[in-house]
């Protein structure tokens, strides 16, 4: 059994990330069928989809359980499962790419053509999934769309309602994870975490990587 608790991003930042590299020596640290339990609020689209490649070339059967949300990119994660499984109070959401770009027009014609592609790739995993068709998956996207259990099994996001288990989610309200707060909550954390370790912290330019570019890098990559 793994568990998939926190926001997928691609270097550990705080506690509760989870990495491709963390999930991958979990992953192949056993054999035979693997359990996967999801309460994420989503992250890197990149990590996601590596994380994704990994479950669906592992060689025994992968069950997804989602006890609390599957938001963005771990929606994508969840579409991995050999079978989907979500307790009665789940939720799963999609919706576009997000990112940030600076420059002159033809920066921004770029990032344009890149998040298409970045959502091109995500309807994939979608469409193998729930065979609904690209168009309707494009437009559920398009919506931000909150899917609870029930919804997530009719349009083919999940297979059945998890009633068998009793498992508690402590510490979740459906409704917080919205892409604000997703954020706030990340830059709330940073700010926590770089007052700890501050008297500790090497200086920007013994790591290469100031606290500006950090909160750059989640802004970017915390919105997919």
């Amino acid at each position: 059994m793994l568990e998939l608790y926190g926001t997928i991003a691609e270097e550990t930042w705080f506690e509760d990330d989870v990495t491709p590299a963390l999930f991958k020596e979990e992953l192949m640290s056993g054999n035979g069928p693997v359990t996967i339990w999801i309460n994420s609020p989503g992250g890197d689209c990149v990590a996601a989809s590596q994380i994704y490649g990994m479950l669906m070339d592992y060689k025994g059967n992968v069950t997804v359980k989602i006890d609390g949300v599957a938001a963005s990119a771990a929606s994508v994660i969840a579409m991995s499962g050999t079978k989907v499984l979500m307790v009665p109070t789940a939720l799963m959401m999609i919706h576009n790419p997000m990112t940030l770009a600076i420059g002159d027009s033809e920066e921004m014609q770029k990032a344009i053509a890149m998040l298409a592609e970045v959502k091109e790739s995500i309807l994939n995993a979608y469409e193998i999934k729930t065979g609904q068709s690209r168009a309707k998956l494009s437009h559920l996207m398009d919506a931000e769309t909150w899917m609870n259990a029930n919804r997530a099994i009719e349009l083919g996001f999940a297979d059945d309602v998890l009633t068998d288990e009793k498992k508690v989610v402590d510490d979740f309200t459906a409704f917080s994870f919205s892409r604000k707060a997703v954020t706030n909550s990340l830059l709330n954390k940073l700010t926590r975490r770089s007052a700890e370790t501050a008297a500790i912290a090497p200086k920007p330019e013994e790591t290469g990587r100031s606290v500006d570019a950090l909160y750059e890098r989640l802004d970017i990559m915390k919105q997919y």
